[in-house]
């Protein structure tokens, strides 16, 4: 397995196959994806997992994390996420959160993130806020 920061166009045909299949493409397009860091997770030569990360001041966003589903609980995004934190703590970055699918809460939550808020809605599919504080 090897992560690496990859261009946000790279990203956008798993974050549609996986996340918002019903969608166009152009829908799993965050505006801001210029700004973001991109990581995407190579098994064989074959792009398997995309996340993108948005830092404002000492905050990281979370957004778009996909993994295709062949690929899935194979422990890849899990290394994902630990990649990225590492990261983030290099860079100051005090606190990381994301808007969390309601049925992706547990993944998070192994991570120490915790939900925040009420439950809301994105179209049918339930999420929280999820977040944790980096030390």
């Amino acid at each position: 397995m090897k992560i690496i920061e990859i261009p946000a166009e790279l990203a956008l045909p798993i974050r549609h196959q996986v996340l918002w299949p019903e969608q166009s493409l152009e829908f799993c397009r965050v505006p801001d994806d210029e700004d973001g860091q991109h990581y995407g997770v190579y098994e064989d030569n074959v792009l398997v997992c995309v996340a993108s990360i948005f830092i404002s001041d000492d905050q990281a966003r979370l957004r778009k994390f996909a993994t295709l589903p062949a690929y899935q609980s194979k422990g890849i995004g899990s290394a994902v996420i630990e990649h990225i934190l590492a990261d983030l703590k290099l860079k100051s970055v005090r606190c990381f959160w994301c808007d969390a699918r309601e049925s992706a809460g547990g993944f998070y939550h192994r991570f120490g993130m915790a939900p925040e808020g009420e439950r809301f809605y994105k179209g049918d599919v339930p999420y929280f806020k999820m977040s944790m504080t980096l030390k």
